[in-house]
């Protein structure tokens, strides 16, 4: 299967036309029908009906498509990337994280270790889920995730990046978004948004606060669901600081407990270049600088 044929394919599942599909993609219309013969015959079912006036997809062909067309994107990303590395940089260093916000100066990092280090890529990759398996596939450099996450992992590094604790949001109208700190006591008598993938720390709050029996509290499937609950006017929510975007659309107040998370960076053991000891000794730095930065 070749990409022209792929091309084709997906062309003539959008026109159902073999003359108008073979004209958008500037080729004679016996050559296209001949490429999707080729790929029919190659993977063993008709993806087309041929008919007086043009083509429609088969039950198996609109899957195949569907799948195709995914498959088109993805290998055209892959492209892009790698024309804009070879034609710039000779290394990569990918890091994975769940949310953009969660190293929340890797930007900075970014445009600083891009002055002594111009011939290496940082790419960031963005797993809400399943990112300690992914980075255990080496799929990424360097793993975001909470030191709790380590423990089981092995052939790992793992430096110390930032203590993260945990903050109340509210709508900024909230008569809470006035106080400086959150009590427990605070809390009484509110909805409280639970659940979502929490942190073990975060559960622990969580838990405390439903035990006492004064607080209500709603099951949200995710972070950004909460958020949006939140605006509804729906209920309040206690989540990790790493997740502040710094927005401003919440109000984020640091809620009085014990509880906190250890924010850590992971690397391969075996990962041994110095442009990536160096990347993280710039983020290291700039979260050693940050004293006064909400976190």
């Amino acid at each position: 299967m070749t990409t022209k044929q792929i091309d084709y394919c997906i062309e003539l599942a959008h026109t159902l036309n073999f003359s108008r599909a073979a004209d958008n993609l500037f080729s004679s219309q016996p050559t296209f029908s001949y490429q999707i013969r080729l790929l029919e015959e190659e993977i063993g079912f008709t993806i087309f009906e041929r008919n007086g006036k043009g083509a429609e997809l088969t039950p198996a062909g609109e899957q195949f498509v569907t799948f195709l067309a995914g498959m088109r994107e993805d290998l055209k990303r892959a492209i892009e990337q790698g024309q804009n590395f070879s034609a710039k940089y000779k290394d990569n260093i990918s890091i994975s994280m769940m949310v953009r916000q969660a190293v929340y100066f890797l930007p900075e990092a970014m445009r600083l270790f891009g002055r002594t280090n111009p011939d290496v890529q940082i790419t960031p990759v963005f797993q809400y889920e399943n990112g300690v398996e992914s980075f255990l596939r080496n799929e990424a450099d360097i793993l975001f995730a909470l030191k709790e996450q380590t423990k089981q992992i092995a052939g790992v590094k793992v430096h110390d990046l930032f203590e993260s604790r945990i903050y109340l949001i509210t709508d900024k109208d909230d008569s809470l978004a006035k106080k400086n700190t959150i009590r427990e006591e605070d809390l009484y008598g509110r909805t409280l948004m639970v659940g979502g993938g929490s942190p073990a720390a975060l559960k622990a709050v969580q838990h405390r606060l439903i035990s006492s029996g004064k607080i209500q509290y709603f099951n949200s499937p995710d972070h950004d669901t909460t958020l949006t609950n939140v605006a509804a006017g729906l209920g309040i929510c206690l989540a990790p600081g790493f997740l502040n975007d710094h927005s401003g659309q919440f109000a984020w107040i640091p809620y009085e407990c014990k509880e906190s998370f250890s924010c850590v960076l992971c690397t391969h053991k075996a990962d041994s270049r110095k442009s990536l000891t160096a990347f993280i000794d710039v983020l290291k730095k700039l979260y050693q600088d940050a004293v006064a930065f909400p976190l």
